[in-house]
């Protein structure tokens, strides 16, 4: 793959947790939360979580291959979420909150195949994250964005998203962020 930024979209769960972590994220650029691979053109959030158009929540990852890896970005991605359970993360349900890996191009295609077959032994045969092209993508409101940054002592920020940054700070550590 050529060293020029890359963009992967992701949907493992609530936006919030997974902006949170790759945030975190030695290489990754920027990271944008919003909707994806549904029916409706520029859904709002009130939309979204009603189950009705289809889409999930997802960030985009703007990263730089040249210190990260789509492998490390895949692979932080399957350790920040439970990718066995179909439309749940935790208390989250709906088919807003599925877990999927949305390409951008056919080399991450592969990449993520072969990650997501590792995935699969790794957990028995379980995992139900799909594998598409991303799809009618929209970036959420205003609000959503950098959330947990803005509102860490908000009570489901303070227990499931700072969980989840616990555990991807615990787990990469060669691949936390040097604070700026």
């Amino acid at each position: 793959m050529s060293q020029e930024p890359q963009t992967i979209t992701l949907g493992g769960g609530c936006f919030w947790c997974t902006e949170a972590v790759y945030e975190r994220v030695r290489g990754v650029l920027s990271v944008e939360s919003g909707y994806s691979n549904g029916q409706l053109a520029n859904p709002s959030y009130e939309q979204v979580c009603s189950g009705q158009t289809g889409h999930a929540e997802v960030v985009r990852v703007r990263f730089d291959p040249a210190q990260l890896s789509l492998r490390e970005v895949l692979e932080v991605f399957f350790a920040i979420h439970d990718p066995t359970t179909l439309n749940r993360q935790g208390a989250d349900v709906g088919t807003q909150y599925r877990s999927g890996i949305y390409f951008h191009t056919p080399e991450q295609a592969a990449v993520a195949r072969e990650v997501l077959a590792e995935a699969q032994t790794a957990h028995g045969g379980k995992v139900v994250t799909e594998l598409l092209p991303e799809a009618d993508y929209y970036r959420a409101e205003d609000y959503h964005q950098h959330y947990y940054a803005r509102n860490p002592d908000q009570g489901y920020c303070a227990f499931v998203v700072a969980a989840k940054v616990d555990k991807f700070l615990s787990t990469f550590k060669r691949l936390v962020r040097d604070p700026a």
